[in-house]
């Protein structure tokens, strides 16, 4: 099952934007969002916001694996 509502995106894209079938099958989300006005993709994760990711889910820790040398 889909998450998108394709009854109204074609009705944007179609009737709204006045796109040919063909035309509206062809774009991609992205493309169609951008001619819809929508904002473009969500800005990219931050080091401030990666940081804080990482305090709220940290590693677990592994076993420990012991270190040979091959001489």
């Amino acid at each position: 099952m889909s998450a998108l509502d394709w009854p109204a995106l074609m009705r944007a894209g179609m009737a709204g934007l006045k796109l040919l079938p063909r035309d509206f099958w062809q774009l991609t989300p992205a493309e169609l969002r951008l001619m819809l006005g929508e904002a473009a993709a969500p800005q990219p994760l931050g080091r401030d916001r990666l940081t804080a990711l990482m305090a709220a889910f940290p590693d677990a820790p592994g076993p420990k694996i012991k270190e040979t040398t091959d001489d």
